[in-house]
């Protein structure tokens, strides 16, 4: 797990690295921000699309292989690209495609890397695991934002998309000396695998996301956080520069307390043991509240005061979600409950921020902030209201003479 997160580390620093200069290498070769949104939207179509069948390839393939193979199908997209804008022959056809393609393998890479993850510590351990995960991830991200302006300003464009490709081959390098632990969810014979996974079909994987409540729970409270909230690179950077009179300094101070607090939710995180859809609904609630006296904030330095909190739940409740989505159904499983949860989350990623941007044209920053948050508390509460008085209802047992079906398994279908 050590050397898990060694790895997972520097590819989250090269990956941030190159997301990073992305954009602005768009807007190099294109001129145009229109440009620049849609790499960024057939990147992220594939995960809508067919995310499902990647996940369907992970619970079929050895997750080992499959891991190893994918980071090093994106270190080859990564080294390409570079290799292209060394020698200046990237146009707009040719970043798009790439993009498309980063896109496919990403369907695949991501649930077999979450989930290979899992599969090195003991059961009891894996919320554990997700939450170091989750660390990993912030620091790599603040790492990666800091080298990037270090290797353009030094080695150009290149240099960035160069060091991911050398990132995602340390961590194929690393993944065939990593060892199950005994025990593990995913540590089964090859044989059982196989068998279970030829069982259930994608259809079939899909129909079990639909009837799992927890899980629809999940993605609801999930989505409407997304949608009214979370996106606060976009809405504090309005508030920021507007309302506040604030600087792109200002808002760089702003987004380095967001990412600390991020920082300090995932070494909180990693200390859940059970985590719950009720967890994760109670401390999206919470944020959605933060983020109200967030938008109401009179100063720079009372915005300040409240982005911790709100970056600590925000960090906190998406590891608890997460741990959640990755232990709650069963085992071979998994790859495809968590291709299904790609592509809602495309969708989330997609409709968020231009929803959340209209509504700032209509009430502006301040009033999105608090609508946004309002609306994401009394959404919350109220599907735990409807959801309390629902587990209420009596649930009536028929006698075994009454329909000549017997006692216990009327009694096993009502629990």
């Amino acid at each position: 797990m050590r050397w898990w997160s060694v790895a997972n580390f520097v590819s989250n620093a090269g990956t941030w690295m190159q997301l990073t200069v992305q954009n602005l290498l768009v807007l190099q070769i294109t001129g145009s921000a229109a440009a620049t949104g849609l790499s960024m939207s057939v990147q992220a179509a594939p995960a809508l699309l067919i995310s499902v069948f990647g996940g369907a390839a992970v619970d079929r393939w050895p997750r080992k292989l499959t891991a190893a193979v994918s980071q090093a199908l994106l270190g080859a997209v990564a080294f390409a690209t570079a290799l292209l804008v060394a020698l200046d022959r990237l146009d707009v056809t040719t970043l798009m495609a790439l993009a498309a393609v980063t896109g496919v393998i990403a369907t695949v890479d991501g649930p077999a890397c979450s989930l290979l993850g899992n599969d090195l510590v003991p059961p009891e351990d894996v919320p554990s695991a997700i939450g170091v995960g989750a660390l990993v991830h912030q620091a790599g991200r603040l790492t990666g934002a800091a080298l990037a302006g270090v290797a353009v300003g030094f080695l150009g464009t290149a240099a960035a998309y160069a060091a991911n490709g050398l990132s995602f081959l340390f961590v194929a390098s690393v993944v065939p000396f990593l060892r199950p632990a005994r025990g593990a969810a995913g540590h089964t014979g090859k044989a059982a695998r196989r068998e279970r996974a030829d069982s259930l079909s994608v259809r079939e994987g899909l129909a079990f996301f639909a009837r799992r409540p927890r899980l629809l729970a999940l993605a609801g409270v999930t989505g409407i956080s997304a949608v009214f909230g979370r996106n606060y690179q976009l809405t504090l950077a309005v508030l920021v520069t507007g309302p506040l009179a604030g600087g792109a300094g200002s808002f760089g101070t702003v987004s380095t307390v967001l990412a600390a607090g991020g920082i300090v939710g995932a070494v909180l995180g990693a200390r859940l043991r059970r985590p719950s859809v009720r967890v994760v609904g109670a401390l999206a609630a919470a944020g959605g509240l933060l983020q109200v006296v967030a938008g109401l904030s009179p100063s720079l330095a009372v915005l300040l005061v409240m982005v911790l909190p709100m970056a600590v739940v925000e960090s906190v409740s998406d590891t608890a979600g997460t741990s959640v989505l990755q232990t709650d159904p069963p085992a071979h499983l998994r790859g495809r409950v968590l291709g299904v949860w790609g592509s809602i989350g495309t969708v989330w990623g997609l409709g968020g921020p231009p929803a959340l941007g209209l509504l700032m044209e209509l009430a502006g920053a301040r009033g999105a902030l608090v609508a946004g948050g309002l609306i994401i508390a009394a959404s919350i509460t109220t599907g735990h209201l409807l959801h309390g008085r629902r587990s209420k209802e009596p649930v009536a047992l028929r006698a075994a003479g009454d329909t000549g079906t017997p006692a216990r398994v009327a009694l096993g279908t009502a629990a």
